[in-house]
């Protein structure tokens, strides 16, 4: 009785609109965040080296970063209301499911290759040539 209730409450915050992710990938999350009686987006991007998959109150994915030289982590509830949105950067070439040993990696060792193909983002578009000026 009660796993159906819970399981109903859940259904109501499964998000459809998540992208197709994997260990691996680079990730932007933008996440709503509330200081005082303002919200903003705040986007935390790094390479995901954990996805749970589960029941729609327990799947989690964790991100890594390295900032100023630390490596920061965050997990996330895949269906988290706080989430706004997730773009997905770059597929990398991996063998695991759990990507912990980048913990103890440095520099270019933490790197992941990319896979061919990956998706990437948009550059921005550059300006055309306009017509040479002709000489006088």
């Amino acid at each position: 009785m009660l796993r159906k209730a819970i399981a109903d409450v859940q259904a109501k915050y499964v998000r459809k609109d998540l992208p197709e992710m994997r260990a691996g990938d680079t990730v932007r999350v933008h996440t709503k965040i509330k200081e005082g009686d303002k919200e903003r987006i705040q986007v935390f991007e790094g390479v995901v080296i954990a996805y749970r998959r589960g029941q729609p109150g327990s799947s989690m994915f964790t991100v890594r970063k390295t900032s100023y030289g630390v490596g920061v982590e965050r997990m996330f509830p895949v269906h988290s209301p706080r989430i706004d949105r997730i773009e997905v950067m770059g597929h990398s070439a991996v063998r695991r499911s759990r990507l912990y040993y980048l913990r103890d990696l440095q520099g270019k060792a933490a790197r992941l290759h990319r896979e061919e193909g990956a998706v990437t983002a948009a550059p921005s578009p550059s300006p055309s040539p306009g017509p040479e000026p002709s000489p006088v």
